[in-house]
């Protein structure tokens, strides 16, 4: 039998087992590796990404710009491995061992599809212009939030006070009332700190109610008192109604009016600082006092949240975005921003609820 014939058989019987070993060695090793890496990325770039589009709503709706929603629908990557063995032949001298070798290689290829949806029609009508629930509002409560930071974005008004109603759309041109609002939910915030407060959620003949609920052993307390004078309510109780429609005549119920999604965004947005010559220049509007004076809006959302801007990009920030040439961005020290930032996107995660999904209108691929 020919020599060479026999070699090259050999040779076809290690290139077969070079070639099923590198596949299984690929999928057993690379498949749990790929998985691992590539969903945290994935996951750290949807939700970096949904930060982004927040705060550039945030920043256009203070410049008076159109907001707009690009949904991330679905995520699909596929990984494709792919194996090669290749010989080679060696030069004939005294040091040559063998006439051939061979050499083999694994690649895994990934091919991601990208889904968008815009937020429009009914969904964004559901999502965006709807008032916020109060069974969201305890929902909120219950995972942990501040009852005060939940109650300034939710509420722009309980009975006779004001949030700054005129903030839950375009930059007012008159300073708003806010101040004793205000004072009326850092009350709470004290009850809540001293675990005396709960909140509840029912349903009485079909009209939803929030039921505030006062620890008997603090319902005579300082801050329970304060707060019920504030709202023009009877003292001394252990519960009281949060009601868009109240019994009338009862010194235990509240009226209030909650915010939009939208609302809420127009109320953030006055935390934007614009750089001085947008406003020189007449590209914000300037709210002023009764007595013709610049109002300063960080009164009303200061403490809730400082959007920063600069002309380079910051080092130091936890979300940003980049519009009309200029950087916005939340410095990574300013915990307060970071928590406001975070109950607004749950809350937009919360108004989509009931939403169903239609059938995205735009799929892009993303390389090859």
């Amino acid at each position: 039998m020919n020599p060479l014939y026999c070699f090259s058989k050999s040779l076809l019987r290690v290139y077969l087992m070079a070639m099923l070993s590198l596949s299984f060695i690929g999928c057993v090793n690379l498949g749990s590796k790929t998985l691992k890496n590539e969903r945290s990325n994935y996951n750290l770039s949807v939700q970096r990404t949904n930060d982004e589009q927040l705060m550039l709503n945030l920043v256009r709706l203070k410049y008076r710009d159109t907001p707009f929603f690009m949904e991330v629908s679905s995520v699909a990557s596929q990984f494709i491995l792919s194996t090669g063995v290749n010989a080679f032949g060696n030069p004939l001298n005294d040091s040559t061992k063998g006439l051939f070798g061979l050499g083999g290689n694994v690649e895994m290829i990934e091919k991601p599809t990208v889904t968008y949806s815009p937020l429009q029609g009914d969904k964004f009508i559901q999502r965006v212009l709807s008032p916020i629930p109060l069974k969201t509002i305890v929902l909120l409560f219950h995972s942990g939030w501040s009852i005060e930071r939940i109650f300034r974005l939710s509420f722009q008004a309980m009975n006779h006070l004001k949030n700054a109603p005129g903030a839950s759309g375009p930059t007012p041109s008159i300073a708003p009332g806010y101040m004793e609002f205000t004072s009326a939910v850092k009350y709470l915030r004290k009850l809540q700190v001293q675990s005396a407060i709960n909140l509840s959620y029912i349903k009485e003949n079909g009209v939803p109610k929030l039921l505030l609920h006062i620890n008997e052993t603090y319902k005579n307390s300082k801050e329970a008192k304060q707060f019920a004078i504030a709202l023009n309510l009877e003292p001394g109780k252990t519960r009281y109604v949060f009601a868009f429609s109240p019994v009338l005549d009862k010194t235990d119920q509240i009226h209030v009016v909650s915010r939009s999604l939208l609302g809420v965004m127009f109320y953030l947005s006055q935390a934007v600082e614009v750089p001085r010559e947008d406003v020189l220049q007449g590209k914000v509007t300037q709210t002023k006092t009764h007595d013709g004076k610049i109002f300063d809006w960080k009164k009303v959302t200061g403490d809730l949240l400082k959007i920063r801007s600069l002309s380079v990009k910051p080092e130091a920030y936890s979300k940003s975005t980049y519009y009309r040439g200029t950087w916005f961005y939340i410095d990574d020290s300013d915990l307060s921003s970071k928590s406001t930032f975070s109950l607004l996107a749950q809350i937009f995660s919360l108004q989509a609820g009931n939403i169903q999904d239609n059938t995205p209108l735009l799929t892009l691929p993303i390389g090859q």
